[in-house]
């Protein structure tokens, strides 16, 4: 009797836990197409009871996270707002726990953190995205864009309190030598990042534009060495111009393509 009452005790689990699950999709199906609508918290409150009724359910993790991350807008700093953030990354999170290389909730990681100006963390989700796929050249244009930021900013502030015009050298050696000391590993590192996403994809006129970006950060750091702060400045130009011929073979290609589907005539 007692080893019956057992099994049908397993038997009984068996049951609610397929039962569960069903709900759990059917929650989660629900949750997608309120998500479709854009009815984001609604959303949310689906997809928080698929994940209840069947933690497994990876899918309704990420839409989660995905319908919190929209929720997010960048730059309001509000409670509120910053809440919606941390929890995007929190359930991006619990799916990596289960999955540790999945590539969508990585990235979502690393651009929540971008969007909240944590450049170091969202480098190193970055990071994380490369370990986890080699080949994907957005990770490494990101790190890229993360280095000019935190490069950019204090030169600019540096030159607005000099007084300097854009096309000014910047002569104070003193000035010069602290922003080389703190900007050129990020300039170094940040070249490197788009030689990769070069190399992965090598029309990518965005990483091309920033290869100009970068250069001119390089020019200011030269420190009264005028023949390489010209030569770095003669490279950023070349850039732009890589850029603009980039840009324009894939306007061609776009307008090859729409020439090729023609109406049908009867």
């Amino acid at each position: 009797m007692k080893t019956l009452a057992i099994v049908m005790l397993a038997m009984s689990l068996l049951a609610t836990t397929g039962c569960n699950k069903l709900k759990a999709r059917d929650q989660l199906n629900k949750g997608v197409q309120a998500y479709k609508n854009a009815k984001y918290e609604e959303a949310i409150e689906k997809f928080k009871n698929a994940v209840a009724l069947d933690d497994s359910l990876l899918n309704a993790r990420l839409y989660l996270a995905t319908a919190y991350a929209n929720q997010y807008i960048p730059g309001a700093d509000t409670p509120e707002n910053t809440r919606n953030a941390e929890q995007a990354i929190a359930e991006f999170q619990n799916v990596l726990a289960k999955d540790a290389n999945n590539i969508t909730s990585l990235k979502g990681i690393a651009s929540l953190y971008f969007q909240m100006k944590k450049f170091d963390q969202a480098k190193e989700a970055n990071r994380k995205v490369i370990a986890a796929d080699p080949k994907d050249p957005e990770a490494y244009y990101s790190i890229a864009v993360i280095d000019w930021t935190q490069a950019y900013q204090p030169r600019m502030e540096e030159r607005n309190k000099l007084g300097l015009k854009p096309e000014d050298a910047l002569k104070d050696k003193k000035v010069c030598e602290a922003l080389k000391e703190k900007n050129s590993a990020k300039v170094q590192e940040g070249m490197e990042a788009l030689d990769n996403a070069l190399k992965l994809r090598e029309d990518y006129d965005d990483a091309m534009a920033y290869y100009n970006l970068l250069y001119r950060e390089k020019a200011d750091l030269e420190c009264g060495d005028t023949a390489a702060r010209e030569d770095d400045l003669k490279k950023a130009d070349g850039w732009v111009d890589q850029t603009l011929a980039a840009k324009k073979r894939k306007a061609e290609k776009a307008a090859q393509a729409g020439a090729g589907i023609t109406l049908e005539q009867k």
